[in-house]
């Protein structure tokens, strides 16, 4: 997990939590760096009004209305993203190499890793090593380096993405999948309603089938998170 100044696998979930466990620190920048205006905009509860807002927004990419510095955010933004392209393909050459992963998959164009082609070469009898920096912890650093570079996520947006891809996963039959929440200015995963006694069977057919169904409706690096 990073260090910046601003700032458990669950049975029968192996993948989601190991993945979440890469991914958690990204959301962790969130909480100890974000602005919010200290209320709750979803109870967590399956169902509720949230559902009618459960659509993913449209990539940001609005105009500084007001006049100035328009072109130098958008020239910032490109920075941030391609170092953190480039911190990410760090670790993905430490995962080909230090970590034997010959076939490790390249991250995607927004700099996020490929979790769907990570799956496929996960070691069934491992302790998700692919998800997080290798066996020992080998590309650790690398993975640390290349979390501390992701630009600053856009927490309104996460967790519209995450309610659409919850209501999408009741629909698809998950009836007890969790809303994410929204504390304190930070988007919160849902999904599994009570993480100390599990209600939810990752590995069944039919969550299988629901979360493909579902995918695309997290935005990229928020893959795993619920």
């Amino acid at each position: 997990m990073t260090t910046t100044s601003c700032g458990t696998p669950v049975s029968g979930a192996p993948r989601l939590r190991l993945v979440a466990l890469v991914a958690a620190p990204l959301l962790a920048l969130a909480v100890g760096c974000g602005s919010g205006s200290g209320s709750d905009s979803s109870s967590g509860d399956g169902g509720g009004k949230d559902d009618q807002v459960a659509s993913v927004p449209e990539a940001s990419g609005k105009k500084d209305e007001a006049g100035g510095g328009g072109a130098e955010k958008s020239a910032g933004d490109r920075t941030g993203k391609s170092a953190f392209f480039d911190a990410q393909m760090t670790y993905v050459r430490c995962m080909r190499t230090k970590a034997g992963l010959k076939d490790y998959p390249d991250p995607k164009l927004s700099g996020h890793l490929d979790f769907g082609k990570i799956e496929k070469l996960v070691d069934p009898n491992g302790g998700g090593e692919e998800y997080k920096g290798g066996k020992n912890g080998v590309c650790a650093e690398e993975l640390r380096a290349a979390m501390n570079k992701e630009p600053k996520r856009d927490q309104q947006q996460d967790y519209e993405s995450m309610l659409a891809h919850a209501k999408c996963m009741r629909d698809e039959g998950v009836s007890q999948f969790r809303n994410p929440t929204m504390t304190d200015g930070n988007a919160q995963p849902g999904g599994e309603p009570d993480p100390t006694s599990p209600k939810l069977d990752t590995e069944s057919p039919a969550y299988k089938q629901a979360r493909e169904a579902c995918a695309t409706k997290l935005l990229d690096g928020l893959d795993g998170m619920q």
